[in-house]
């Protein structure tokens, strides 16, 4: 038997024990019969959850769906990613199944493979998946990146009355190491092999840590110059802020964050990414590895 502990906005009440809205208490949610090696991942967003087995098997629970829940037909399945209303599946194989609005906007319950779309034959081996609010993107095994969906608030590195959306993967940066989005974020970081950074997307809050002469929509990808020392582990990213772990000598590792008041971690807005002290960083980094489960 496989057990998680859920609570929060419970918009679905078939989700949980039929409970609805708010909860406040950690509550058990038991699977029976889904698999017998356990969870690997769990990806959730606005529209709903996806459980990722370690048998290579995922179920979702879809909000407002009545068939709560429902297997996902693909197998072999390594990696989930869900957004605001688009959801990615990465196989074994290499190979990235998605459905969405923005992805296929004639069916958009009915998963496609959109690795299958990429123009190069030789890029179309996909080793990682990460999705944003309302795109998806993928690094190949030649580490290259593509994205694919809405590009509203320039989240896929282009001008956004040129290329308001695109239902085939375009590619946004070659020489990529890590991608970091968020369900909830119009933003995407790119990282390359020499540690550099890359940005592009909504910064109306400064959660790209560009600084505080560079707001509002940032449509083409653009390198972040004041980056703390060490090593990038980690960035998640919100509707409002980004929150960044390094690893350094001492301590081992701390977190940087940058974005709205309130939401980053530290007393005001910081358009740059600024260290979280005192205990705080004990609570987020716990939250990081809650919320993210792909810190390492």
């Amino acid at each position: 038997m496989n057990e998680i502990l859920f609570w929060g906005s419970n918009e679905n009440p078939i989700f949980v024990k039929n409970e609805i809205e708010i909860i406040t208490k950690p509550t058990q949610f038991k699977f029976e019969k889904e698999n017998e090696n356990g969870i690997k991942q769990i990806s959730s967003g606005y529209s709903g959850t996806i459980f990722l087995f370690e048998n290579g098997k995922a179920i979702e629970y879809l909000k407002n769906s009545s068939k709560n829940p429902e297997k996902i037909q693909i197998e072999n399945i390594q990696k989930v990613a869900i957004g605001f209303e688009n959801e990615a599946i990465l196989t074994k194989e290499g190979n990235v199944f998605a459905k969405g609005f923005y992805i296929n906007q004639e069916n958009p319950n009915k998963f496609i493979n959109i690795s299958s779309l990429i123009k190069d034959p030789n890029d179309r081996i996909i080793q990682d998946v990460v999705s944003g609010i309302y795109s998806i993107y993928l690094l190949t095994s030649n580490q290259n990146v593509y994205g694919i969906g809405s590009n509203r608030s320039g989240q896929l590195g282009f001008d956004y009355k040129t290329l308001p959306k695109t239902e085939k993967p375009i590619l946004m940066m070659k020489n990529v190491s890590k991608i970091f989005s968020g369900s909830s974020s119009y933003s995407v970081f790119l990282l390359n092999s020499n540690q550099e950074l890359f940005c592009c997307g909504s910064n109306s809050y400064g959660q790209l840590g560009l600084g505080e002469s560079i707001k509002g929509t940032i449509q083409k990808l653009t390198k972040i110059q004041n980056i703390p020392k060490g090593r990038i582990i980690d960035i998640q990213c919100a509707g409002e802020h980004s929150i960044m772990m390094i690893e350094q000598k001492s301590p081992k590792r701390k977190l940087y964050s940058c974005g709205r008041r309130f939401h980053s971690g530290i007393q005001g807005d910081a358009y740059e990414f600024t260290e979280i002290k005192s205990s705080l960083f004990e609570k987020i980094i716990f939250l990081i590895f809650l919320v993210g489960l792909n810190i390492l």
